[in-house]
Order: structure tokens, then C-alpha cells, then sequence
């Protein structure tokens, strides 16, 4: 019987790990290899090798409300997209509150994980281990929670820019970028047009003497400010929008395309890609138009090659005296700590049942979360990938035999590859609400719409118009929260609280003006209307001889 579990990292996937193995009763132990909870939202003014990093500037994509933990609302005084600085405020509430920080051995790394040789009777782990200083030790588990991250490993493709090595300027990866100091004035190039190029060339603009953000592909930018001023994905996240793109796909990517076009030309500020807007992941990119406009960023197709200090394009245009060159071009991942066997890949991706269990193992106790990608929030991803693993953990749900996933793994890599733009950088995709609905099904805590909108109606509409927010996965079923409810009906006063920094007076009423004018103006027109009748009415009537004309 599984009881102790080992998990892999205390960043959002992993605390959101330990907190599933807490509600299942269950005895999670998490290594982290550093000396702080957050993983990629724990800012760090030096750059450690081996571990995810961002730069001051970053604030979050998905609003407050789509990235919640489903059991523990934001704070309603935080910002819809908070800055990594209050996103590392939310999580360290969340931990302390569901107590998680006991059950973690910091600057604590996993060197390798090996099967006990009565892995087929017990499905047991040897975890090793090494703490700062080299001291190692090896523990026996009951199962393993992989939740490392896949930010770590910078991707330097230099062999694909001829004439680097002779680069006269200075060149780095975007994952040793902190802030622009040391940029002013200087003539940079970016390549790549993810959302760290994207927000690299911005940021390094506002000091620089110019910025050219070099792409091979482009990309669609969305803002994180949608109609009326609120959250962007609170408005396209919703059920009936989901419903109408199942529906109407072509339609719907139309039309969003056209209102993406609208907030800016495309084609006319040269990002226009050749994918449609659903099969990669947008940029998230609210200056970037406003710095194109300026001048102050320049739009470049793909880098040729190096020559000295200048910079030749593939059209063949060149740009001299570049000082430094930063490289957004992804991350590699890598699971070195995993048996070989347990690396096999689907396409481009770790080839895992739901993108979570390894479907060659005699006893499902391993599971890989939060190595997933989706248009929306990892923090519900992760959550509920958890979930579901600590559930199959204890036997209370099972996993199909080995031929059906592999080939439900086969399939889901065709249909995946079809639908979306997947790359080695880009390894894998998913339809967030979709996706949420599976495994909550698997769970048992997919909530029932219908019968919502049959047996509470407030509820049931917000749940079909309103936003996909993770607090509908704690309605029903194992993991159910008595608060999930009231959590989804005060939702937009949370959306709502952070703008109130200033009450705009409502115009005082006037009902008396108002009334005296619109009893002049009626009382005129009945006055033209009389005068009118007495006139013309006796002309009117007469040509009727069947009708008399009135006296």
C-alpha cells in the first residue's frame, strides 16, 4: 500500500503535489534543490546554473483569478496580473496555510531514481540524494512525484548562426537577463519572439538606442487587457466560448484573428505568422505594439549570419555595428535523473499517459506533473494532474492496460501535431478546459452543468458564461470545498477590488431639469400636432367618399 511519497521540487507543481498527497492521507516528502519554495517565480539576483530564472520586469500572463490554487481564492486586494513579487506572496500564503512547509528538505537535490528489485510485488523507489556539501543518502519510497520544472537548461542554438564565434559584441541567453542595466545605448538584437523575446525587446528599449526583435516564424500578440478594461482571459475562458470553438472553429478563429488585427495590423507591423491563432500559444504582449509604433523596436525576419560586428538577415538587408546579440530561444528538457527507459518520447514530448504516467511501468507509482502546456494557468494544470496521481497512488482509481495508453499516447500525439504547432521547443500542447474536464472526470469532480443550472441557476450561468475558473473542480466529488461556491459568485468582486484606488463620483441627479425640458419639448410637439390636425385634416378625409369627413 502506497504511503510515503517522494516529491521532486517545491515549486508551484510541487507544493501543489504535497497538498494533494495531505488530502489523500498520504506521507509526501519534497526535495528542493534550492533554499526557497517558488521554483521559476523566486527572483534571484545572481543566476544559479541548474535552476529556472526570470528578470525583474515579469509580471504574470494569466490573471489572478484563472491562476488560482482551486481551493484557496487570491486576495482580493492583489492585482489581477501581479508581478512575480506578489505572485511569491500568494504562494507562500498558500503553503503556509495548508501547512506544506514542514514536509520539505531544502538545498536537498534527487540524483537518480532507481525500481527496488521487488518493484513488480511493491512498486518501491530508490531516491538518492545530495545536499549541499555532497553528502548523499538513499531512501525506499512507495511512489515518486516528478515536478522539476523544464525552465532550467537554456537552449543556445549556435551552430545555427554562422559566424558567432567571430561576433564582435557581446551575446547571452535570455535566462541571464535580470534587467537592462549595462544596455544604454547600445544597439541590441533579440531572436526569438516567445514571450521572454517579446518582453526582452520591450524592456531593453526603453534604455537602448534601438532594439530589433528578430523572428523566424512571428507570432499573434494578445494583451493581458481585454474589452472594458478587465483581464483578457476571464472573457475568452469561459465554457460557451469553449463550446463555440468546438463548434465553430473556423468562425471563431476568424473572428478572433480579425479582432487581433483590429488592436493592430499584423502583416503591417511584420509579426504575422502562418499559424493560425489557436495552434500556438500567443504572445502575451501589452507594450510591444505601442514600442513597434515608436520605432523603438524594429521587427526582423530570421538572423543569417555574423560578420564582425554586424548582423545579416535572410532577406539579405544588414545591420552594423550591433553591440549585443540575446538569445530568446527556449529551454531544453531533461529528466536526467529518470531511468533511461522512462524517457522514451512521443513526437517531441516524454511519452506519458495524459501527459502524466509512464505506461511501461508494472505499478503506476511514478508521475511526472506540471510538464504540460496549455493557453491558461499552470497552477491548475499541476493541481489537478495531482490530484489525480495520488488517487491512482492509493488504488482508488485505475489506469488502462499498457496497449490502450500507448496507443491512446499515439494518437494524442497525431491529433496534437495536427491541431497545434509543436517543435522540440514547443513539445506539447493541450486545450486547457478540455484537458481540465478529463482528468477532473477521471476524478470524479467534474462539475455537472446542467444539473447546476437546473438546481442552482446563479451558479449554473456563471459556470457556463462566466470564466473557467479552477474553483469549479471543488464543487463535487472527492476533494470537494464547502467554499468553492461562494468563491465562484464573489469572483469578479476579487477582479474588481485592486481598481478601486480611486471611487470616480457618480454625476449628481437632476430629475427636475431633466423633467421640465421633456415636458416642454411634449407639450411643443402635441401643440404642432393640433395645429396640424385642425389644418390638414379635413383635406386628408375628404377624397374618402365612403368615409365622412369629421366636422
Amino acid at each position: 500500500m502506497v504511503q510515503k511519497v517522494a516529491v521532486i521540487g517545491a515549486g508551484i507543481s510541487g507544493l501543489t503535489s504535497i497538498k494533494s498527497c495531505l488530502d489523500e492521507g498520504l506521507e509526501p516528502t519534497c526535495f528542493e534543490s534550492s533554499h526557497d519554495i517558488g521554483g521559476i517565480w523566486r527572483y534571484k539576483e545572481t543566476p544559479v546554473p541548474g535552476h529556472p530564472n526570470i528578470y525583474q520586469s515579469v509580471v504574470i500572463n494569466s490573471s489572478k483569478e484563472i491562476m488560482a490554487f482551486s481551493d484557496f481564492p487570491p486576495p482580493a486586494d492583489l492585482p489581477n496580473n501581479m508581478h512575480h513579487s506578489e505572485v511569491m506572496q500568494y504562494v507562500r500564503l498558500y503553503a503556509e496555510a495548508f501547512k506544506l512547509l514542514p514536509h520539505i528538505h531544502f538545498q536537498t537535490s534527487v540524483v537518480s531514481l532507481r525500481r527496488t528489485p521487488d518493484f513488480t510485488t511493491t512498486g518501491q523507489w530508490e531516491v538518492e540524494t545530495e545536499r549541499d556539501g555532497g553528502h548523499r543518502e538513499t531512501g525506499v519510497f512507495d511512489a515518486v512525484m516528478v515536478c522539476s520544472g523544464h525552465y532550467s537548461q537554456p537552449h543556445l542554438p549556435l551552430s545555427d548562426f554562422p559566424g558567432i564565434e567571430s561576433f564582435e559584441g557581446r551575446y547571452f541567453h535570455s535566462w541571464h537577463y535580470r534587467n537592462a542595466e549595462g544596455l544604454q545605448g547600445k544597439r541590441v538584437v533579440v531572436i526569438g519572439i516567445g514571450n521572454s523575446g517579446g518582453d526582452l525587446a520591450v524592456d531593453i528599449s526603453r534604455v537602448a538606442e534601438k532594439v530589433y526583435l528578430s523572428t523566424r516564424t512571428g507570432a499573434w500578440v494578445v494583451g493581458r487587457v481585454g474589452d472594458g478594461g478587465i483581464p483578457g482571459d476571464l472573457i475568452w475562458s469561459s465554457r460557451m466560448a469553449r463550446l463555440m470553438k468546438m463548434l465553430f472553429p473556423w468562425w471563431m478563429t476568424r473572428n478572433l484573428q480579425k479582432k487581433l488585427n483590429m488592436a493592430f495590423d499584423h502583416k503591417l507591423y511584420g509579426l504575422k505568422p502562418k499559424h493560425g491563432v489557436f495552434a500556438q500559444i500567443p504572445v502575451v504582449n501589452d507594450d510591444l505594439p505601442a514600442r513597434i509604433i515608436s520605432g523603438r523596436v524594429k521587427v526582423k525576419p530570421n538572423v543569417k549570419e555574423f560578420r564582425g560586428s554586424s548582423v545579416i538577415f535572410v532577406d539579405g538587408s544588414v545591420l552594423e555595428k550591433v553591440d549585443v546579440v540575446v538569445f530568446a530561444t527556449g529551454y531544453e528538457y531533461s529528466f536526467s535523473f529518470l531511468p533511461s527507459d522512462l524517457q522514451a518520447k512521443s513526437g517531441h514530448r516524454l511519452r506519458l499517459y495524459k501527459h502524466v504516467f509512464p505506461p511501461t511501468l508494472t505499478r503506476p507509482t511514478l508521475a511526472v506533473i506540471g510538464f504540460i502546456h496549455g493557453l491558461g494557468a499552470i497552477n491548475p494544470l499541476s493541481e489537478m494532474q495531482s490530484r489525480w496521481a495520488t488517487r491512482v497512488f492509493k488504488g482508488l482509481l485505475t489506469l488502462p492496460s499498457e496497449k490502450y495508453m500507448l496507443q491512446e499516447i499515439e494518437n494524442d500525439t497525431i491529433n496534437m501535431h495536427q491541431r497545434f504547432n509543436c517543435s522540440i521547443r514547443n513539445p506539447l500542447q493541450v486545450d486547457y478546459v478540455p484537458y481540465l474536464d478529463s482528468l477532473a472526470e477521471l476524478v470524479g469532480a467534474r462539475p455537472s452543468i446542467l444539473w447546476f443550472l437546473m438546481t442552482d441557476p446563479k451558479l449554473g450561468l456563471q459556470l457556463l458564461l462566466g470564466p473557467c475558473t479552477p474553483y469549479q473542480y471543488r464543487l463535487t466529488g472527492p476533494g470537494r470545498w464547502a467554499g468553492a461556491r461562494q468563491a465562484i459568485l464573489t469572483q469578479w468582486e476579487r477582479v474588481f477590488q485592486p481598481f478601486r484606488t480611486r471611487v470616480v463620483p457618480e454625476p449628481e441627479p437632476q430629475p427636475s431639469r431633466h423633467w421640465s425640458i421633456s415636458v416642454i419639448f411634449s407639450g411643443a410637439v402635441l401643440l404642432c400636432c393640433v395645429f396640424y390636425s385642425k389644418q390638414h385634416l379635413t383635406s386628408f378625409w375628404a377624397p374618402l367618399p365612403f368615409i365622412k369627413s369629421p366636422q
